[in-house]
């Protein structure tokens, strides 16, 4: 058991739901407009929608790995560049936060949460996103990889639970922050670079 890797995976893990994106500014935008439990619900549907993409990565990718260790090896530089790539076009977007509250109508706990729930499901991005990050994580040589991604997967949902939930209950102190500051938007776009380029650099070594 390599716990030195379970630390780091977790680590990023957590910069990565800090970092702005549209999952965690949906649910700052229903805090803020429909209270915590609006937020909170919705973050359960995201997180519920990871175990998906944790499934067809754990058998989909170990079924591969296990055919040829070659394909370990390529998958692990395939996803690096694709986080290499992910940070390319961060740098090359602009440095603005978009929290726009007033567009949100009221919503049903069970719709919000079924909304989360498909944003994560449908979103290819996410299925890659899992395919190049949780490869360069496994952490032991005697247990099945397929325990091991689901393993992964589980801390993943786990560490993202705990940051949403969070920017639930700050969201109001929070977007107050991010729209006062003016390089606000600078130093997180920044952030996501140099985790991005953090964990490909990781996983390339």
């Amino acid at each position: 058991m390599n716990w030195e890797t379970l630390y780091l995976f977790s680590l990023a893990s957590a910069l990565l739901a800090l970092a702005p994106g549209p999952d965690n500014i949906f649910v700052m935008v229903q805090s803020m407009v429909h209270g915590v439990k609006s937020g909170l619900v919705t973050t359960f549907g995201l997180i519920s929608g990871c175990l998906v993409h944790t499934s067809l990565v754990a058998f989909g990718v170990s079924s591969l790995i296990q055919q040829s260790e070659v394909a370990l090896t390529v998958l692990k530089i395939v996803g690096a560049f694709y986080l290499l790539l992910l940070a390319y076009k961060v740098f090359k977007s602009e440095a603005t936060i978009s929290i726009d509250a007033s567009s949100e109508d009221l919503q049903s706990f069970t719709a919000l949460y079924f909304k989360g729930f498909m944003m994560n499901v449908l979103n290819p991005k996410v299925a890659l996103f899992f395919l190049a990050f949780f490869p360069g994580f496994l952490f032991h040589q005697e247990l099945s990889m397929v325990k091991q991604f689901f393993v992964l997967g589980l801390l993943f949902m786990v560490v993202s639970l705990i940051v949403f939930s969070a920017l639930a209950f700050l969201s109001g102190r929070i977007s107050s922050y991010l729209k006062g500051q003016k390089n606000a938007a600078k130093v997180l776009k920044w952030m996501q670079i140099v985790v991005f380029v953090g964990i490909a650099i990781f996983i390339l070594l």
